[in-house]
C-alpha cells in the first residue's frame, strides 16, 4: 500500500469529470507535484483549464500513444500525485529546441541546482531526473545528450509524447499549459530510494552492418554496407525484399553498442526508393547489428523481480514504454500477462514514440523509475 504516492486512472472524453475524478482520487493536503499522461483525443484546452483550476502544485505531463494503468487502456488519463513529504518537484520548460545545446543545458541545470530544497547539489542518491519531450520534433538525441552532460552523475529518464499514431502533433504539459516544440524537464528530489531502470528483450546476433550514407537530420539511411539500404537490410535478414516489413524489423531491429550497454534503432519505414527511415538518431559510419526478439513478458517479469528485491514496499513505478513493445504486446497475446507484472508495482506510464535512459534516446524500450521503501 502506498504511503506518499496515489494514483489514478478515468476514461471517457469528458474534461471535466475526468478532472474531477483525479481530484477527488489523488488530492493530498500537501503534494509535491503531480504527474499525468492522456489521451490526445481530449479537448486539451479544456483539459488544460480544469487542470489549473484543480490543482495548485507543480504539474507535467503529456499526451500519449496510449495510456498505461492497472491495464493498458486508451481515451483515458492516468496520474499519480506525490506528498511533499518525501519530495520535492522542480521543472522547467524547454522551448526552442532545435537550439539547445549544452551551454542552455549547463545553464538550466545551475538554475535549478540554486532551488534544491533536500539537498546542497546535484546528488545522484536522492535525485533523478525525468524528461517528457514532443515526440515528432526529431530533437530528442541532442536535448537529452545535452541535459545528461550537466546533470553530473544524476540518472535520467523519460518519453517522447505520443498522439495515437496519427503522427500529427504531441504535446507536453508544462508551465499550465500543453505546448508542441517543447519538452518538460522534472528534477524529482526524493528521501526515499528509487532505481532508474531501462528493460528490453533483445540480443544482438552475430549479423553486423555500417550505415554508409545517411542524412541524419531526417534520421534517414540511404545506403548499407555500400548498397541500397532497404535492400541490403532483407539480403542480411536473407528474406525476399517484398518481405521486408514493419514485423520483420520489431522483431529484429538494429542494435547499437555503447560500452557495455545495447541501445535499439527502431525502423519507422521502408522507403519506395529503397531508403529506411528511422526512429533515432542515425549516421554514416555507424557500426550495428541485427537484434534477436527474446519473450517480452519473460524478460520483463526477470527484471521486475530483481527491482523489487531491493524494496520492502514499491510506492509507484513510473514508466516509459514504447509503442512498438505495446503493439507487440498486443499481437501476440501478452497483454494479460504483461498488466498482471505491472501491478503490483504500482505501475503507471504511457507508451511513446521514443524513450530516453541517461545520454541517449532509444526505442522499443521501456525507460522507468521503481521508488519505493528500503
Amino acid at each position: 500500500m502506498s504511503k506518499y504516492v496515489l494514483r489514478t486512472e478515468t476514461s471517457g472524453l469528458d474534461e471535466v469529470q475526468s478532472v474531477q475524478h483525479m481530484k477527488e482520487t489523488i488530492f493530498q493536503e500537501n503534494m509535491a507535484g503531480i504527474i499525468f499522461f492522456c489521451s490526445n483525443k481530449y479537448d486539451l484546452k479544456k483539459l488544460e483549464n480544469e487542470l489549473n483550476n484543480n490543482f495548485d502544485c507543480p504539474v507535467v505531463g503529456c499526451t500519449t500513444a496510449g495510456e498505461i494503468g492497472s491495464h493498458y487502456q486508451e481515451d483515458s488519463i492516468v496520474a499519480a500525485s506525490f506528498s511533499a513529504e518525501k519530495f520535492l518537484f522542480h521543472i522547467k520548460t524547454l522551448s526552442d529546441l532545435e537550439d539547445f545545446n549544452n551551454e542552455r543545458a549547463k545553464k538550466l541545470i545551475e538554475e535549478m541546482k540554486s532551488e534544491l530544497s533536500f539537498n546542497e547539489g546535484l546528488n545522484p542518491e536522492q535525485l533523478f531526473a525525468f524528461l517528457l519531450i514532443d515526440g515528432l520534433s526529431l530533437m530528442e538525441e541532442y536535448v537529452t545528450a545535452n541535459l545528461y552532460s550537466a546533470l553530473e552523475g544524476v540518472q535520467l529518464f523519460g518519453g517522447s509524447a505520443g498522439d495515437d499514431l496519427d503522427y500529427s502533433q504531441t504535446f507536453v504539459f508544462s508551465d499550465g499549459k500543453f505546448q508542441v516544440g517543447t519538452a518538460a524537464l522534472c528534477l524529482i528530489e526524493t528521501t526515499l530510494p528509487f532505481k532508474v531502470f531501462k528493460a528490453q528483450h533483445y540480443t544482438p546476433s552475430d549479423k553486423d552492418l555500417v550505415i554508409t550514407v545517411a542524412e541524419p537530420k531526417k534520421r534517414v539511411v540511404y545506403e548499407i554496407n555500400g548498397s541500397p539500404a532497404a535492400t541490403e537490410y532483407a539480403q542480411i535478414m536473407e528474406i525476399p525484399k517484398e518481405k521486408l516489413k514493419m514485423e520483420v524489423s520489431s522483431v529484429h531491429p538494429l542494435m547499437l553498442q555503447i560500452g557495455d550497454d545495447w541501445y535499439i534503432r527502431s525502423v519507422l519505414d521502408f522507403n519506395e526508393d529503397d531508403s529506411i527511415s528511422f526512429a533515432c538518431a542515425i549516421e554514416s559510419g555507424l557500426a550495428l547489428t541485427i537484434g534477436n526478439g527474446g519473450d517480452l513478458s519473460d524478460s520483463l517479469s526477470a527484471q521486475l523481480e530483481q527491482l523489487k528485491n531491493k524494496f520492502h514496499n514499491v510506492e509507484i513505478t513510473i514508466g516509459c514504454d514504447c509503442i512498438h513493445r505495446r503493439l507487440e504486446i498486443l499481437q501476440t497475446g501478452q497483454k494479460d500477462s504483461v498488466e498482471n507484472l505491472l501491478r503490483p508495482v504500482n505501475f503507471i506510464g504511457f507508451s511513446t514514440y521514443g524513450e530516453q535512459f541517461n545520454p541517449v534516446h532509444v526505442n522499443q524500450t521501456l525507460t522507468g523509475v521503481m521508488i519505493g521503501e528500503a
